[in-house]
């Protein structure tokens, strides 16, 4: 829009004295205004004959917009609302969204491709760029709306001001164009137009946001499916759209694919394994366990696992059936991973688990535990490394770090360590309670190592200790706590049914009757009782996870298809004790203030017939002799001070899943 006033002063070449130079020298030319020659006011080459104007332009991105139809048009209405004199030399778009931060503006897609009809200068960058030159082309920028310059307000003015440093004035179609004369109401008028942009933009995204919620909450896939999963399409639940073809869609396993993900949950869960041993298991047999694809195609992939996919594989929460959307900030934060509180559920599982939920809680809640550790007990990759330890990343202390092996000379007894001062640096006040040094002496842990396979898992009475064990647990607590969750999910359920029905009622009526009011602030009432009485069951659910996990009757029948031996395994070999080790996945807890030594071993169903060979293996005699070892008295934990204590190196946990 355009002052008819200036433009009868500036539109007209014949008139002499146009320039502000002329009116200068001219007193009896008219003088220019007070606020003309302010330090406030535009660029005084505005006031010319002839002005040159750069058009800057941007459009959505190609999913959004046409950016060949948009660009004409932002361009034509920068022309209609420019005087006659004024002559657009350059041209500045770009195909980007305008939400971006300024630094990365001017690197959107290829406009080349669109057949655009207009000559490209390049971009906001370049524009910016050449604003600053003092042999720069133009004297003015004129956009469609200040929109197109950014969605956000920040950005707009960040341009707006450099543009002004330069002596360059920014200009709008949708905005008075006023050469002289006050400008603080055209500033509010830009500003409120700014204003309302912003407003517009924040509606749209969180009404967007909301309906990508919901979507998932109904169970509904978003993206590409995860590995082991494939896109099956429902018929849109809208019947308007139904009819126009569009369907949405839910996951169900791919065949091998899905076969692949459970079989890397069960190596992770039963048998400990890191992510690089799961990579080089899968990578062994490709034909078995195919590789995963990535977004862009089948020309980007590798064609082998590695340790981060198996890593992400194991997080991805969709395996264990729930639909869950917002694991990743892809937009705002450019990809990296949202904490599990700001993921969005669906209410119930839709789709078949490919990973059951209790594995995927625990061997997520336990990831960390053996970083650092390498997964075969070969040598150390240090050069002064001479020798292994059998129990190496098996055993742990009350503190919860694993204790190193540690040998002072040749022929010295072996130690455990807990020396938090070593390689705990920076963090004093974790363990400020933990003592100077906890150590266990490895004969005494593997005789008692010993007797405890002997005896419990291979030895004849294995049977009657386990079934003493079972009945001297005391199960009340546990017992209580599934009565309570049954009696609240009974609430749940008819706080549900409730609401349901008043719902129904609720739709039919009038929303400014006060009867359906009612009924709303009683729907109201109902779901916060229902999201107090989830919160209970999940207290429930979280005393569940912290008691220790025991074994039950059905472990019976288990320990009794393995064999019964007569087993001496500290004669055995250490790498086939080792294997047994692992593979019955040992864990031994040394707790330094009781002056105790807890083992717990868990042993897979599925590996029960590998568990009876290497045991068999172990009860055979030696190739020769070895020396006996006498066991005296020895410092078997030891903690400040040089107090000597003893473990009972007794006992233990026996939990076969």
């Amino acid at each position: 829009m355009i002052d008819p006033g200036e433009l009868s002063r500036a539109a007209d070449p014949g008139r002499p004295g146009l320039g502000p130079a002329s009116r200068a020298t001219d007193p009896a030319r008219p003088a220019l205004s007070d606020l003309a020659v302010s330090p406030f006011a535009l660029p005084m080459a505005l006031l010319e004959r002839e002005v040159r104007v750069a058009f800057a332009g941007r459009t959505s991105t190609e999913e959004q917009q046409d950016p060949r139809q948009s660009l004409i048009r932002q361009l034509g209405r920068a022309k209609s609302a420019l005087p006659e004199t004024w002559v657009i030399v350059a041209h500045y778009y770009d195909v980007e969204s305008g939400r971006k931060d300024l630094e990365q503006r001017g690197h959107g897609a290829d406009v080349s491709r669109f057949d655009i009809p207009i000559p490209r200068d390049g971009g906001i960058d370049d524009l910016l760029a050449e604003a600053s030159h003092p042999n720069r082309r133009f004297d003015v920028v004129i956009c469609e709306s200040m929109s197109r310059i950014a969605r956000r307000m920040y950005e707009t003015l960040a341009i707006e001001r450099q543009l002004e440093a330069a002596g360059v004035a920014l200009l709008a179609w949708n905005e008075p164009i006023k050469t002289d004369g006050p400008r603080a109401s055209a500033i509010l008028h830009r500003r409120i137009n700014q204003s309302v942009a912003e407003y517009e933009v924040w509606q749209t995204l969180e009404s967007s946001w909301g309906g990508l919620c919901t979507h998932v909450r109904d169970g509904w896939n978003i993206g590409k499916p995860p590995y082991g999963y494939r896109a099956k399409s429902v018929r849109h639940p809208n019947s308007a759209k139904a009819d126009r073809g569009a369907t949405k869609s839910r996951l169900e396993p791919d065949g091998a694919r899905g076969e692949t993900v459970t079989q890397i949950a069960h190596w992770r869960y039963y048998r400990k394994l890191g992510y690089g041993a799961i990579a080089e298991a899968l990578n062994a047999d490709l034909e078995r366990y195919p590789p995963p694809e990535p977004v862009g195609g089948a020309h980007r992939a590798r064609g082998a696992w590695g340790k981060s996919t198996v890593a992400d594989l194991l997080r991805n929460p969709k395996y264990t059936g729930y639909q869950v959307f917002n694991r990743r900030a892809s937009r705002s934060r450019h990809g990296a991973v949202n904490g599990p509180e700001k993921w969005v559920w669906s209410e119930q599982p839709v789709h078949e688990p490919l990973i059951p939920k209790w594995m995927f809680d625990e061997f997520n809640a336990h990831r960390t535990e053996r970083r650092g550790s390498r997964q075969t007990n070969t040598l150390n990759s240090h050069p002064a490394t001479k020798r292994t330890y059998v129990f190496r990343g098996m055993v742990h202390c009350t503190c919860g770090r694993r204790m190193a092996g540690n040998v002072r000379e040749p022929g010295a007894p072996v130690w455990y360590i807990c020396w938090p001062k070593a390689n705990n640096r920076g963090r004093d006040d974790k363990l400020d309670q933990h003592p100077k040094t906890v150590r266990i002496r490895e004969d005494v842990l593997e005789k008692a190592i010993g007797e405890f396979y002997a005896e419990r898992v291979f030895g004849r009475s294995r049977i009657t200790l386990l079934t003493a064990e079972l009945a001297s647990y005391d199960d009340r607590a546990a017992n209580e706590r599934a009565a309570e969750r049954g009696r609240l999910q009974k609430k749940i359920d008819d706080l549900t049914r409730r609401q349901a029905n008043l719902l129904r009622q609720a739709q039919d009526g009038d929303p400014d009757d006060p009867f359906t009011q009612g009924l709303r602030a009683t729907y109201n009432d109902l779901d916060a009782e229902r999201k107090v009485t989830l919160a209970k069951i999940q207290e429930l659910d979280e005393a569940d996870d912290a008691e220790p996990e025991r074994p039950g009757p059905d472990n019976l029948q288990l320990l009794d298809a393995l064999p019964e031996l007569a087993l001496k395994l500290h004669q055995a070999p250490e790498a086939l004790q080792r294997r047994l080790y692992e593979i019955t996945q040992l864990t031994v807890q040394l707790d330094h203030e009781r002056q105790e030594v807890k083992m717990m071993i868990k042993i897979p169903a599925v590996d029960l017939d590998q568990v009876a060979t290497l045991a068999e293996g172990a009860a055979k005699p030696p190739a020769r002799t070895a020396p006996t070892r006498t066991l005296s008295r020895v410092d078997a934990v030891r903690a400040p001070g040089r107090i000597r204590t003893c473990a009972p190196a007794s006992g233990g946990q026996c939990s076969i899943p």
